[in-house]
């Protein structure tokens, strides 16, 4: 079988670092997914807009080339203890593909000048600028939704950081729009430091949000945000 993507989805990540690890844990992160030609027809989302919540079926296309591992080491457990790729949501996969649960926020039919309607606005995407998308399928909570399902190792919820920005920072920072802040913010909040990095040591690391390249410290219980790029 051979599959082809039905569109890609733009998002607020222009690089792979510091991306939230899973969809949801960012709400604020946005993305929108446009057509290809091909599947650009409005009838083919008719009654789309009653569901709030999508299914993303997506390719890893920036390691899908890397090949395919028995086994990963998953960050939430430090990168460092090593479980079989199908006990992970890794990206080295035999087909390259991942799934994302997103929030869908509205359908435009009329996109405007330069955008080809019809054009899908989700938000709390976990997915980098340009992802390709293979297929979308609306979420039924009252089949989907299981409260008592076991999560293995990944059944703690994942700490997060106080974010605070530096004096230095403050005034790119305020300038940018609201929801660009909320998503340094979130981000941030989440550790994106690399799993495996040495916890305890002064680094300061930088990840492109928002179309901003935005440097970052930890110290302690605290994520500092020491630049905002203009």
């Amino acid at each position: 079988m051979e599959i082809e993507p039905i569109g890609i989805l733009r998002t607020c990540f222009g690089g792979k670092f510091a991306i939230p690890r899973q969809p949801g844990l960012c709400p604020s992160a946005w993305g929108v997914l446009e057509f290809s030609e091909k599947y650009r027809y409005p009838e083919a989302v008719r009654g789309l807009e009653g569901f709030s919540h999508l299914w993303i079926i997506f390719g890893f296309h920036e390691t899908v080339e890397k090949g395919w591992h028995p086994t990963v080491r998953p960050p939430r457990l430090g990168g460092n203890e090593r479980v079989g790729v199908f006990a992970s949501r890794s990206t080295f996969r035999p087909n390259g593909l991942g799934l994302s649960l997103v929030k869908l926020d509205r359908i435009d039919f009329d996109a405007g000048e330069g955008l080809q309607p019809p054009l899908i606005y989700v938000s709390g995407v976990d997915l980098i600028d340009g992802t390709p998308v293979f297929d979308i399928k609306p979420y039924l909570p009252y089949v989907e939704c299981l409260p008592h399902a076991q999560a293995g190792y990944a059944a703690e919820q994942i700490p997060r950081f106080l974010v605070q920005v530096e004096a230095a920072a403050w005034a790119n920072f305020e300038a940018l729009d609201e929801r660009s802040q909320r998503v340094i913010r979130e981000v941030l909040s989440l550790d994106a430091r690399p799993a495996a990095s040495p916890k305890g040591v002064e680094k300061v690391y930088g990840a492109e949000l928002c179309g901003r390249n935005v440097r970052f410290r930890v110290d302690g219980d605290t994520c500092w945000v020491v630049e905002v790029g203009i």
